[in-house]
């Protein structure tokens, strides 16, 4: 288990695998699928974002409310192809990371190679385990869109595992020639 902290620099993207166990520490923006439409409007008409994505990780969070004296409610990934369509953009203006379940398209894998970002999962179902790794949570942007708002949150060993790398790996397929060629073999 490697421990890594957010905003992630080049250096410790480019020694990221496939595969690797990470907790992440530092800050994480949430974003879904209305924030990143509004996002890429807004860079296609030339606007700045609310927040600066250089560096940055976003995690694709579907958000509860917040029992008295927490931070947040359940905090569990959503499926990242929802935001295929909209990361290559933001990953042209130097997002590093994305935190998320599933798999993504080879447009948005390509991306990440060329602009040298990773990819990571959480697991689904966690999301109060996963809230507790979650300090703190603010409103950036887009209140209007309630739980698909723009927070940024401060965690602290925020458990993921890297499943695309800038070298073009991906843990999910890696997973599936293995199974096949056990079952073959079977």
């Amino acid at each position: 288990m490697r421990k890594i902290t957010s905003p992630l620099d080049e250096k410790t993207v480019a020694e990221l695998k496939a595969g690797d166990q990470v907790l992440i520490s530092g800050v994480v923006y949430v974003a879904r699928d209305a924030a990143h439409k509004r996002m890429v409007e807004a860079l296609d008409r030339g606007e700045p974002l609310p927040f600066d994505v250089n560096g940055q990780t976003i995690y694709y969070m579907g958000p509860s409310p917040a029992r008295p004296g927490q931070v947040i409610g359940s905090a569990g990934p959503t499926t990242a192809g929802r935001m295929d369509f909209y990361a290559p953009r933001l990953l042209e203006e130097g997002l590093r990371a994305m935190i998320a379940k599933g798999s993504r398209l080879p447009a948005v894998k390509e991306a990440m190679k060329k602009h040298k970002a990773v990819y990571f999962a959480t697991i689904g179902g966690a999301g109060a385990l996963i809230a507790r790794t979650i300090k703190k949570s603010e409103l950036v942007a887009y209140g209007d869109l309630g739980a698909e708002a723009v927070l940024r949150l401060e965690v602290e060993d925020f458990p993921a595992v890297v499943i695309n790398d800038i070298y073009g790996a991906d843990l999910y397929e890696q997973g599936k020639a293995k199974y096949e060629a056990t079952a073959a073999k079977a």
